[in-house]
């Protein structure tokens, strides 16, 4: 199986250029034979919102807001499945940062995950995720999903893997230089594949550092972006490696766990 990360500029508050230039890339990541691709955290809308109003003008409701509905087209007529980030505005009028993951002609809109991690001024504006993290079924492959500063905390990969994850899909806007080098020690740990689609640019004085990553199991980089440069990686993924969680003989990432000893 082939997947992909999409590293793109975003232009703050403009959904309709975002998609234009997510739709390009998207595309190009399907001709060169990928059937999963990983957008950006936010990739729709931008990042760096000054007021609640800014995150009200571009959020929607998932599945019937503007970007999920483009998010299902393209990916019904690219034939590939589809994680990508976006501001979500639910019934309530509460505001998530999630991602939707959404499929080819019989699939469609698949499902959704709220961050559970929030990240500094992101908390002025979005409720902390509480959906739990969620592990999608693609044919396949198993597909579990985290946004960006979930990487921080090893319990999210973690709790995706035990889930059953085969791929942990990770749109990222970010900022920080640790996220390139922790995600293949997350692979390793827990023997599953990573693909980080980050952005690049600037917003308000806010840089992005590029450098998306897919992560083997064996913590092998199997490719990284630029620092500032849009660019579209599409990689061979061994699922069997993914399925495998023994080390030795005498090892098993999974079975040799003894959580009646992790917790105080």
């Amino acid at each position: 199986m082939r997947v992909a990360f999409v590293q793109m500029n975003v232009e703050l508050l403009n959904p309709e250029k975002n998609y234009s230039r997510a739709e390009k890339m998207v595309k190009e990541a399907v001709e060169k034979g990928s059937k999963l691709v990983v957008l950006p955290e936010l990739f729709d809308s931008g990042y760096n919102f000054e007021s609640r109003d800014e995150v009200e003008e571009v959020a929607g409701e998932i599945p019937d807001g503007p970007t999920t509905e483009f998010l299902v087209e393209i990916a019904k007529d690219f034939d590939v499945f589809i994680v990508a980030g976006t501001a979500e505005k639910d019934e309530r009028g509460k505001l998530y940062n999630s991602a939707v993951l959404v499929g080819p002609v019989g699939w469609g809109y698949m499902g959704k995950y709220r961050k559970v991690h929030l990240f500094y001024r992101e908390k002025l504006f979005f409720q902390p995720g509480d959906l739990g993290f969620r592990v999608f079924n693609i044919g396949q492959a198993k597909v579990g999903v985290m946004i960006c500063f979930d990487w921080f905390f090893p319990e999210s990969a973690r709790t995706l893997a035990l889930k059953g994850a085969d791929i942990i899909a990770h749109p990222s806007n970010l900022v920080m230089p640790y996220a390139p080098r922790a995600m293949p020690i997350r692979a390793l740990e827990n023997r599953v594949y990573t693909v980080t689609a980050n952005r690049i640019g600037e917003e308000r004085g806010l840089r992005f550092i590029g450098k998306s990553t897919i992560a083997s199991p064996k913590a092998e980089v199997l490719a990284m972006g630029s620092e500032d440069e849009e660019e579209v990686a599409v990689v061979d993924v061994d699922l069997s490696l993914a399925r495998e969680k023994r080390i030795n003989e005498m090892n098993d990432v999974f079975g040799d766990r003894r959580p009646e000893h992790y917790f105080i």
